[in-house]
């Protein structure tokens, strides 16, 4: 490798680049990005037949799960969930209310005021935490097809990322759920000082659709460990995969009230749990604009929050760089998850020295990645999540076009897709005063900026 010029020193620019720490990645991590897209592309995982499919989705209970039990909504409502591949509905699911939230708040409260959960020692709630991880292993391709039914997400994907990412989170946590102590504080004289650790009570949970089984395991993993009782809204594009982990969290063990899942609209279900005073801790994950309207809501009743918002993350290409390895880590960086991932490299700088090289290779790759029925075995990028997020994502093309952004490829709807399939889509010559450099857009639309210098 080669030093970067006008660094001097010796320094290749990769050191150079790390040593001042920007928010970016460095050549070795692109290096590791590449090499775990090839891992997962060549993978080989077999399809589903339709009548696994099926059977998944014949398993699903579309109800509440509320005190232990699944029930339909207090109203009697439902809504459809869509499949994203082919714009037909999969089921109908029961909506839920700011009634049915308060009855879920209800039964966690009984289940932590009077129930055995907080009260069995950590060693108990982990043995339980596992059995729940053993039976998600036992159910990894149900689970699996339920999550590609649902989001849209490449089946290969979910089956060797997002599931066994799950199951692992849980079996961490159930690990540690006997090895979080107080402790014995040294004071003056004869008097002890010590801190005793306890759970906090009930923790609403608001889960997002682009991971939806991954966030669930992140959000109760250590929430239950610790003896907390739970009411999780999920995201209504994608109930599917929850209600199922749901109902093996119950074959597990897990007493009546302790995990309460409640389907429906943000402002309405959601909001009832934002804006309610009966629970100790908030925790969200989503983007960034409804983040603030929770954090405004719940500081109303001065409830702890845990944001995990949006982003827009760089992706810093040196000049000594393998330009091949860093088009295929940029890529992966970018249109994994079909670009709905709040960790994307989302802008991609390239230095002015490989910069057209770069963005024509980079062009090329979108161009030939395989777009289509996310249970295919080698597809890579499958469809948005619903018809308002590829609504958006257009949006967005259209005014890095209206910004003097150059097109490379893609930036529009694949022709004669029965759903909502997106074309990958290259810009270059994007400037960071663009919208499409600022703002986070959420799909597959990779921005590729220039640098010269580290003070950039």
């Amino acid at each position: 490798m080669q030093a970067l010029s006008g660094f001097g020193g010796s320094k290749t620019a990769a050191e150079q680049l790390n040593s001042v720490r920007p928010s970016g990645i460095s050549v070795l991590q692109v290096r590791r990005q590449a090499t775990l897209v090839r891992q997962l592309a060549t993978k080989a995982i077999a399809a589903p037949s339709n009548t696994d499919v099926k059977h998944a989705l014949r398993n699903v209970k579309p109800q509440l799960l509320i005190n232990g039990k699944f029930v339909d909504a207090s109203s009697g409502k439902t809504f459809p969930t869509e499949n994203p591949a082919t714009k037909e509905t999969l089921i109908e699911v029961a909506e839920g209310s700011a009634e049915d939230v308060e009855a879920a708040i209800d039964a966690a409260r009984e289940a932590f005021d009077h129930g055995p959960w907080p009260r069995m020692t950590g060693r108990q709630r982990g043995e339980i935490l596992f059995k729940l991880a053993d039976l998600m292993e036992e159910n990894i391709d149900e689970l699996a097809m339920l999550e590609t039914l649902d989001n849209g997400k490449p089946y290969k994907y979910a089956r060797t990322s997002d599931l066994p990412q799950a199951i692992e989170h849980l079996r961490y946590y159930a690990g540690y759920a006997d090895k979080v102590h107080g402790k014995t504080i040294p004071c003056n004289g004869k008097m002890m000082a010590y801190t005793y650790r306890e759970p906090l009570g009930v923790i609403g949970q608001i889960i997002p659709w682009n991971f939806p089984i991954l966030m669930q395991a992140w959000k109760i993993a250590p929430a239950l460990a610790m003896g907390n009782t739970i009411v999780m809204k999920v995201a209504e594009q994608t109930p599917l995969s929850a209600l199922r982990v749901g109902e093996l969290a119950l074959d597990a063990g897990l007493p009546a009230g302790c995990l309460n899942i409640v389907l429906g609209d943000g402002p309405v279900a959601g909001a009832a749990l934002s804006k309610s005073k009966r629970v100790q801790k908030l925790a969200f994950t989503g983007s960034t604009e409804v983040g603030k309207i929770i954090m405004k809501q719940a500081s109303e009743n001065i409830v702890p929050v845990t944001l995990e918002l949006g982003g827009k993350s760089p992706n810093i290409i040196c000049p000594d760089a393998d330009i091949d390895e860093a088009v295929e880590g940029a890529h992966f960086a970018l249109f994994f998850n079909m670009g709905q991932c709040c960790t994307a490299g989302s802008r991609t700088f390239v230095h002015a020295d490989i910069y057209d090289e770069f963005v024509e290779k980079a062009r090329k790759r979108a161009m030939a990645t395989n777009v289509g029925d996310p249970f295919g075995e080698g597809t890579e990028l499958g469809p948005q999540v619903s018809k308002e997020q590829l609504d958006i994502i257009l949006g967005y093309i259209e005014q890095g076009k209206k910004d003097g952004a150059k097109l490379e490829c893609g930036g529009k709807v694949q022709d004669g897709a029965k759903g909502y399939f997106l074309e990958p889509t290259v810009f270059s010559n994007v400037t960071d005063d663009m919208v499409i450099a600022k703002d986070e857009i959420f799909g597959p639309v990779q921005c590729i900026l220039k640098w010269n210098t580290i003070e950039e």
